[in-house]
């Protein structure tokens, strides 16, 4: 099967079993690029994270034009982007059309309702990911005590709701600070 074939089965797989948004996609992400179709390391998936949560715009849709480009280049990004795309235009459309008529059924209720925690769960699971490297990979994780110093930070501060950008801006100002010029 060519590589864009792939790209676009795994994609589509990804659009259409990646509920909750982006980051509970993402555990799904590792799985298809990292673990089964090895198109990347698990310092290589991080690195990609990080580009897609700094870029504007939904982090799946980021990491799938980018991982799409790195396998097979522009075509590549071309594919994965419409195919992790594709399921939520059409659920949308579905849903939008049917759920205005359904939203008070009590089945529809149930099924969103049983849906939120495996939302938490995959965002949960993402996170733990990206903080801890696969067995058996050779990267070192990314994390470091500085990194946790950086996260608590930015945990107490989102608490005290300061401002998202400044964080962002305020983390990759530390960042520099921390791993140009004390490490």
């Amino acid at each position: 099967m060519s590589t864009l074939i792939q790209l676009f089965v795994s994609y589509l797989k990804i659009g259409f079993f990646g509920f909750g948004g982006g980051y509970a996609m993402l555990s799904l992400i590792y799985n298809e690029v990292v673990v089964g179709r090895e198109w990347l390391t698990s310092s290589e998936f991080s690195d990609i994270v990080a580009i897609s949560q700094m870029t504007p715009g939904p982090i799946a849709i980021n990491s799938a034009t980018y991982i799409g480009y790195e396998v097979a280049g522009v075509w590549g990004s071309v594919v994965a982007t419409i195919a992790v795309s594709l399921p939520a235009l059409t659920l949308m459309m579905l849903i939008t059309i049917f759920f205005l008529r359904l939203r008070d059924n009590r089945y529809v209720k149930g099924i969103i309702g049983g849906m939120r925690p495996v939302v938490v769960g995959m965002i949960g699971s993402a996170a733990l990911l990206l903080m801890f490297p696969a067995e058996g990979d050779d990267a070192p994780s990314f994390i470091d005590g500085w990194s946790w110093v950086i996260f608590a930070a930015t945990l107490v501060a989102s608490y005290l709701k300061v401002n998202p950008i400044l964080l962002i801006v305020l983390s990759g100002i530390g960042g520099i600070v921390i791993y140009q010029f004390i490490m």
